[in-house]
């Protein structure tokens, strides 16, 4: 699930609103809906993140958290290291092949610290 995907369905469950009444609304397929929510599918079109804006008639900063959760949303995500030190690579490539035996709290811990560390540099 991407944060999107989390934020949109705590939402939706909020307002007891089914996957296919949204979906309706929104004029996408329940299955599209249903992806989205469930990291399968990637970022929404700023068109569709704007219909779903206004669909839950959020105020103007859950707007924006929405709007800031789907650019850090895609599922499928490509690192381009070219040109970058060899730890960057090699980080890179670690992540590749160890995420999906990291739990929640060192998931957490890691882009804290990412976050941290590339805001001082900025």
């Amino acid at each position: 699930m991407t944060p999107l995907g989390a934020k949109l369905r705590a939402m939706r469950e909020a307002r007891a609103i089914s996957l296919k009444e949204m979906a309706a609304a929104l004029n996408v397929s329940s299955a599209y809906l249903s992806a989205l929510e469930h990291g399968k599918r990637g970022q929404p079109t700023s068109f569709l993140l704007h219909r779903i804006i206004a669909f839950f008639n959020v105020i103007w900063d859950e707007a924006e958290e929405l709007q800031r959760l789907a650019e850090i949303s895609d599922p499928k995500v490509t690192i381009d290291t070219g040109g970058m030190s060899p730890e960057a690579t090699e980080l890179a490539n670690r992540l590749r092949d160890d995420i999906s035996r990291l739990g929640p709290e060192d998931l957490k811990f890691l882009r804290d610290e990412v976050v941290k560390r590339a805001g001082k540099k900025r």
